[in-house]
């Protein structure tokens, strides 16, 4: 009988620490001697996540695109407002606004061997134009479309405006993150908000300076 009651004794500390799991961690696991105080752990959110707005899902997940901001600067060059000049080597168009002003842009400009330079006139204007690759643009891109309806992907992009009876045009684009750069087969590419902007200043009958 004495035998037996250590082990009713161990049985019920063995009950008693299964029917009681908190009372596991106030025996220190080296020592196994008792806890004075129950070691709690406190985990704080860092400060900024604190302060900071719920996350949009969609930011995570949708690149974001930084276009040269259109701006108006000083202008101090010989041409009269309503002109439009454009730099190639700085990646810039200038629509001359007069009294020392003018609006500046980011564009895209020909890649090498397709930069040009000269004066022309807007031609023609059109709203989500419609795309034909010229022949010599097909013999190098066999794979390009014979024609694109205009829309959203449609590479001339919101607005076209034609340069002479060049092949040439200052147009939109479905790729701005290309603005600023020098990709094209020669034509000025614009973001779709800045050829819209220009496309209501500029008339037909204006004066295009391109300059390399």
């Amino acid at each position: 009988m004495r035998r037996f009651v250590p082990a009713l004794a161990g049985l019920a500390c063995a009950v008693a620490a299964w029917a009681a799991p908190a009372a596991a961690y106030e025996i220190d696991p080296l020592t196994r001697q008792p806890l004075e105080q129950a070691l709690t752990v406190t985990v704080r959110a860092p400060a900024a996540a604190a302060v900071s707005a719920p996350v949009d899902p969609l930011d995570a997940t949708v690149p974001k695109l930084s276009p040269i901001p259109r701006e108006t600067v000083a202008y101090s060059g010989p041409y009269g407002a309503g002109t439009i000049v454009v730099s190639t080597a700085e990646r810039r168009l200038y629509y001359v606004l007069g009294n020392g002003q003018a609006l500046r842009y980011g564009v895209g400009v020909g890649r090498p061997g397709f930069t040009w330079n000269g004066v022309q006139t807007i031609s023609m204007k059109r709203e989500w134009p419609d795309w034909r690759p010229p022949a010599q643009m097909i013999r190098r891109r066999p794979d390009l479309p014979r024609y694109m309806k205009g829309g959203p992907e449609n590479p001339l992009g919101a607005r076209a405006m034609y340069l002479g009876g060049s092949l040439y045009r200052i147009h939109g684009s479905n790729e701005p993150e290309t603005i600023g750069t020098a990709v094209s087969s020669g034509c000025i590419r614009m973001t779709n908000d800045d050829v819209t902007d220009l496309y209501t200043r500029a008339k037909v009958g204006t004066k295009v300076i391109v300059q390399r």
